[in-house]
């Protein structure tokens, strides 16, 4: 693990957060939390080969929360002087001092606290230099203008590098903190002419570079994407079966995540308010949080509060076993934090009934005849009742064939009904960000058309 790529080390960071803990104390505060982080990262992008923007980041910052009883202040710095420092302390204290109570602030509690965090291999830096990465880019992009003359033209190619490492630490005894980096190669190619055109894109995006897709590989399959789509039609309005792509997918796993995290609990602005205990999924349905997976993007030892992370089942047999609850969104509502301030953690989601065969191709089978999400547009979620309504495009599908490219539709239904009624769950495993799965076939949704 090499910390060159940083103007400070990580016992510098620790003894930073020291001092502000220190400040924090004789300051007056009853408790006080600190989080310190540095990081430096390189984003290109191409047109048509030709350079769009370069853009450099190197950044540092501190944020600290002083506690004062039940009451708690916020403040943060880019200055690492120990005259900031000490000021920062004091604007926090200050805040907290003129705070009204809450019965539920506070640190977590210490035997919560990850003393002894594991190495998950979270850092991999990329030197790269500019010019290599426009290269990268330059060669994304030109394998999308390869795969057919009809790639007409391009929003562009890009290559981002970020790496970057922090430590948190609190009055209660925690301190622990890593490096961590993320790589990411785009393509976003045209296809068509005039009114006809349309645009697709795919990226690849890991924390070790040596485990991204070639740029070749990227650009040709977001041109083979957007070049499907040309002689797109639209549809008459009809209730049938509809099966979302692996990314898409991805994105309904995260609807369930927000509809039961701590902050909608306990605000009661959620469709699945008191659902603990009770079927959300049909029964074949598993949802898993894996927070220890090496290398993942979604890894983590310890939250952003300092809990430790656990492997759980958070869906077992469609019945939901547990929530998504930081230390203070738990004590609302009468429970105990899981380890997830800050989000989830590589979060699975998977069916006892799929088989070898359920891949792309046979997840189309499945579905039979119906419609084949792979675009939605617009925030179309009301979580608090569940209806769901957004703009799509994809391909209508009939005895488990595409036969032709649809636009200009909405697909509605309610998200509560929507995840009862998850039919299959495909093999073709996509990872996004903290989330995996294959693509979801759901047993109808209404499609509304011209």
């Amino acid at each position: 693990m090499s910390e060159s790529h940083f103007t400070h080390s990580q016992d510098q960071l620790k003894q930073l957060a020291q001092d502000v803990l220190g400040y924090a104390r004789e300051q007056g505060g009853t408790d006080a939390a600190v989080e310190i982080s540095e990081g430096s990262g390189l984003s290109v992008s191409v047109r048509k080969s030709k350079i769009e923007t370069i853009e450099q980041n190197k950044d540092k910052g501190l944020g600290v929360t002083v506690f004062v009883g039940k009451k708690r202040g916020n403040a943060s710095t880019s200055d690492f002087s120990a005259a900031s420092l000490r000021a920062t302390v004091e604007a926090a204290y200050n805040i907290a001092r003129f705070t009204a109570d809450d019965e539920c602030a506070g640190l977590a509690e210490e035997e919560l606290l990850e003393k002894n965090p594991r190495d998950l291999e979270l850092f991999y830096p990329w030197d790269i230099t500019t010019e290599e990465a426009v290269v990268l880019a330059q060669r994304a992009e030109a394998a999308s203008f390869a795969v057919d003359p009809r790639i007409t033209n391009s929003e562009g190619a890009g290559v981002h590098v970020q790496q970057s490492h922090f430590v948190a630490a609190n009055s209660r005894g925690f301190m622990g903190g890593y490096p961590y980096s993320r790589h990411t190669i785009s393509a976003t190619p045209i296809a068509g002419k005039g009114a006809k055109m349309q645009r697709d894109d795919w990226y690849s995006s890991v924390r070790d570079p040596k485990k991204l897709a070639t740029p070749e590989a990227v650009g040709r399959y977001a041109a083979e994407r957007a070049l499907a789509r040309l002689n797109a039609r639209q549809m008459t309005t009809r209730t049938c079966p509809v099966l979302f792509e692996a990314p898409l997918a991805a994105g309904l796993l995260g609807a369930f995540v927000q509809a039961t995290s701590g902050g909608a609990l306990y605000r009661k602005s959620t469709f699945l308010l008191d659902s603990l205990g009770k079927s959300v999924f049909p029964d074949h349905i598993q949802v898993t949080e894996d927070p220890h997976v090496p290398g993942a993007i979604g890894s983590a030892p310890f939250d952003e509060e300092g809990v430790r992370t656990q492997y759980r089942d958070v869906v077992k047999d469609g019945i939901l076993q547990g929530y998504f609850l930081s230390t203070y969104s738990a004590r609302k509502l009468g429970m105990q934090t899981t380890g997830n301030a800050g989000g989830s953690h590589n979060l699975s989601l998977t069916s006892k009934r799929t088989e070898a065969g359920d891949d792309f191709a046979g997840m189309l089978k499945k579905m039979g005849t119906g419609l084949l999400v792979t675009e939605l547009m617009g925030q179309g979620t009301n979580y608090v009742t569940g209806d769901y309504s957004r703009g799509a495009s994809g391909y209508w599908v009939e005895n488990g064939i595409i036969q032709y490219p649809v636009e200009e539709i909405t697909i509605a239904g309610n998200m509560k009904e929507m995840l009862a009624q998850i039919v299959a769950i495909g093999n073709d495993v996509l990872v996004r960000g903290t989330k995996q799965t294959g693509s979801i076939l759901l047993e109808k949704m209404v499609v509304a058309g011209n």
